[in-house]
């Protein structure tokens, strides 16, 4: 990126890729089919928030892949850390909250739901799903794919090859999208563990999030060459803009490991709530919360 970039360039230099669009608009089209459908019959299941939220996810990603997020994620890395942000915590959580299983399997032609039958009948793709979506599993593999990518080898890596660089993208959202299923677990998942394990759950998350944080802005060195070797946009050098992206990632990632167990912990010591077993259910508002029941 060329030194002249002007601060309008980080709002207005989008670049949307129309693959990736394309199947996000119609990942929309099956779940707001599905979601018509299903609230006919289940109502309380999936009240019309659900479908924002999902959507809301979906237009998450597409930010995420179309923005100047991406346009600027190879000049800085402030920008790489923010687009890394969206694709982990905020579009995985809110497409979570969609539950989306129901509505999508709703949603499909009954042409591709035939040729799925046979991994329901044998078990195969909800034995799978459960496996995934155990809190040891989801954790682990949030946590290796988010210190194992910003790795500086293998951050350097993938900013060589496109293809690579979006595999990065999608391992965060797909391993996030298992992280928060066991927190937020929606209809139908039925937890198979106390609800107090989701604190320190949350809590090593963001212990996770702050080693690497901390790393970004105590090295006191460049982790990544590639961000020192370009004409550096704003006169930014390439350190203080990775103690930036650090500091970005400390405040913001902590955030959402933080605030959700601080209000899960309060939901769980309530005595009008204790008895709910949906944690989502206690991430909502009160009102909410007891409406549904």
């Amino acid at each position: 990126m060329i030194p002249t970039t002007t601060v309008a360039d980080l709002f207005t230099q989008w670049d949307i890729p129309w693959v990736v669009t394309s199947k996000l608009a119609l990942i929309a089209v099956i779940y707001m089919r599905g979601f018509r459908r299903i609230r006919r019959t289940r109502p309380a299941q999936f009240p019309v928030w659900r479908l924002w939220s999902l959507l809301g996810g979906l237009v998450a990603l597409f930010v995420a892949v179309s923005s100047p997020l991406d346009t600027f994620s190879e000049s800085l890395l402030f920008m790489h850390m923010a687009q890394h942000f969206v694709l982990m915590s905020i579009a995985p959580p809110l497409i979570v909250l969609g539950a989306p299983v129901v509505p999508m399997l709703r949603g499909l032609p009954r042409w591709f739901i035939r040729l799925l039958r046979p991994l329901f009948v044998t078990q195969a793709l909800p034995a799978a799903g459960r496996f995934l979506t155990q809190p040891r599993v989801a954790w682990l593999a949030m946590a290796v794919s988010f210190i194992g990518w910003h790795i500086p080898r293998a951050y350097e890596f993938a900013l060589s090859s496109e293809n690579w660089h979006n595999c990065e993208h999608a391992c965060f959202f797909f391993t996030n999208l298992l992280f928060w299923w066991p927190v937020i677990r929606p209809w139908p998942t039925r937890a198979q563990f106390s609800l107090w394990l989701l604190v320190p759950y949350l809590l090593l998350g963001e212990v996770v999030n702050t080693i690497l944080s901390a790393f970004l802005c105590f090295s006191g060195r460049v982790l990544y060459p590639s961000y020192a070797a370009i004409p550096r946009p704003f006169g930014l050098s390439a350190l203080n803009d990775q103690v930036a992206a650090g500091a970005f990632m400390w405040i913001c990632g902590s955030m959402v490991f933080v605030i959700p167990a601080v209000i899960l912990v309060a939901r769980l010591l309530s005595p009008t709530l204790t008895t709910s077993r949906e944690p989502a259910a206690m991430l909502r508002p009160p009102s909410a919360a007891l409406t549904r029941r």
